[in-house]
């Protein structure tokens, strides 16, 4: 996709995030037994935070990744001072992070599937890092965790 708004982007945009937001909530349903009509508040506000990050990524003649808007939007819709902020916590903490990653990683998955001449591009040395960084970002967090939970006398 070139930079720029369009309003085929945007559709394509917003029945991405759709599709992720059903299957969030299903996931959320069936894992964590939390109910569809109470995790659907919460899902909508982080499908319109996630809709106007990527659009202001196309608008806003920057290039910056379209993760950066939707941190700061998120980031100043949820902060204390902000006027919405307890209804915006009240709501999205009734959806859970694995129902939320599952479908994103999936989608991903389908990305670099479609682009396998690229992903070949990077070699083994490139697969070779990927493995190292999950495995240091596996150890590291244990190791935090184990700190903490020592610390606490829990373990």
């Amino acid at each position: 996709m070139t930079k720029g708004f369009t309003t085929e982007k945007f559709m394509e945009y917003l029945l991405i995030l759709l599709i992720i937001a059903f299957i969030s909530i299903l996931g959320n349903f069936a894992g964590y037994d939390m109910g569809i009509m109470e995790s659907l508040p919460g899902m909508l506000i982080l499908l319109v935070v996630a809709l106007i990050g990527v659009t202001l990524a196309d608008v806003i003649p920057m290039n910056i990744p379209s993760v950066v808007y939707i941190s700061i939007l998120g980031l100043l819709i949820s902060i204390p001072a902000s006027p919405v902020s307890n209804a915006v916590i009240e709501y999205t903490s009734k959806i859970q992070m694995l129902p939320l990653a599952t479908p994103v990683l999936a989608y991903s998955g389908i990305s670099m599937g479609r682009s396998w001449a690229e992903f070949k591009k990077v070699g083994w040395k490139g697969i070779l890092v990927a493995c190292c960084v999950m495995f240091g970002t596996f150890i590291g967090s244990a190791i935090v965790a184990e700190i903490i939970l020592k610390s606490q006398g829990i373990i």
